[in-house]
């Protein structure tokens, strides 16, 4: 069924991915709404050959819109998803601000779609590293329970929006040039350089979004059981996350059984070619529907045969945000 859908952070590098995707995949919509913050109003974006001038976010944006897809910050979703559900619309949002409410189901489509029915009006787009790992892990998980999630991420400029994604360009260009550039989004350089998440440290030393791994995989999993430990970075990386994943099972499982598995997987593309030293690369990922899985290996260090090593990348614009939400709406 057709409906008036609206874009909340239009101008923003995952709202500029939701108006690619719903084009690319045919969404059904009567009407496209964009909003943005008042600096990007007026702006003109092109959607299915036409122009769409871009309007100011307010309290009065949602009437008559059915579906909301939301990339504009935890802060502005707090304030205007409410205002959209009680406008009638179905929300998803793709920030922090509802994923671990009780009452939002937290959704990856190929992992626990069936929470869909369960929404109150917002449905959780969880965090791009959750999706990016959890994907391929699923269905090994379904197949041999896991024990153990070892996780380490290597996150590109992509992941904190399209000024860090300038910013990394400038700062190249700087680095080359030999010349000062101090960073204004990042905290550090981000040319040459990595460094610790850019996100908040807790009490325990986890940053922020070493913690989102752990509590989103464990709320979309349905499943507090698995000991899950991540140590996420930035790397100097335009645009596609990449994950080195170590995982332990319940049972002793071959990596020739993990390949037949991930084969078979929804949203999964095996790219593990040792002869020719071909892994998974984020050049590769980039503007893949895909999470790309390689490096499949036995886990040494596991002598009874329940660890396994594999190696990820996925567009984080992509299935790690924007796809993943339209993917949602799709079900709705």
């Amino acid at each position: 069924m057709s409906q008036h859908v609206a874009i909340m952070g239009a101008t923003g590098a995952v709202g500029s991915e939701f108006i690619r995707i719903l084009e690319q995949r045919d969404f059904p919509l009567e009407t496209l709404k964009l909003l943005a913050s008042t600096r990007s109003a007026g702006r003109n974006l092109e959607f299915r050959g036409e122009r769409i001038a871009v309007e100011e976010l307010t309290e009065r944006s949602f009437e008559g819109v059915g579906l909301v897809l939301s990339s504009a910050g935890s802060s502005i979703s707090k304030q205007f998803v409410p205002l959209a559900v009680n406008a009638g619309a179905v929300v998803v949002d793709n920030t922090a601000a509802f994923r671990m409410d009780p009452d939002v189901p937290l959704v990856i489509p190929q992992v626990n779609p069936q929470d869909i029915k369960l929404h109150r009006g917002v449905i959780a787009n969880p965090n791009c590293s959750t999706i990016i790992m959890n994907v391929p892990v699923w269905p090994l998980h379904k197949a041999n329970p896991l024990r153990r999630i070892v996780v380490s991420t290597y996150q590109a400029a992509s992941g904190a929006g399209a000024e860090a994604m300038d910013e990394l360009t400038e700062g190249t260009r700087a680095a080359l040039d030999n010349r000062p550039f101090p960073p204004k989004v990042l905290p550090h350089p981000a040319a040459f350089n990595i460094f610790c998440h850019d996100s908040k440290i807790g009490p325990d030393g986890y940053n922020l979004e070493e913690s989102k791994m752990v509590l989103e995989t464990h709320k979309i999993f349905h499943c507090e059981d698995i000991r899950i430990t991540a140590t996420c970075v930035r790397v100097p990386v335009m645009r596609a996350h990449s994950e080195a994943i170590n995982l332990q099972f319940t049972d002793p499982i071959s990596e020739g059984e993990v390949r037949d598995i991930l084969s078979a997987a929804a949203g999964v593309k095996i790219v593990d070619d040792r002869e020719a030293n071909y892994f998974p690369m984020p050049l590769d990922a980039s503007g893949a529907d895909d999470i790309l899985v390689g490096r499949i290996r036995q886990d040494i260090s596991q002598p009874d045969g329940r660890g396994i090593e594999m190696f990820v990348c996925g567009d984080q614009l992509r299935k790690g945000a924007a796809l993943n939400a339209v993917q949602i709406a799709e079900l709705v």
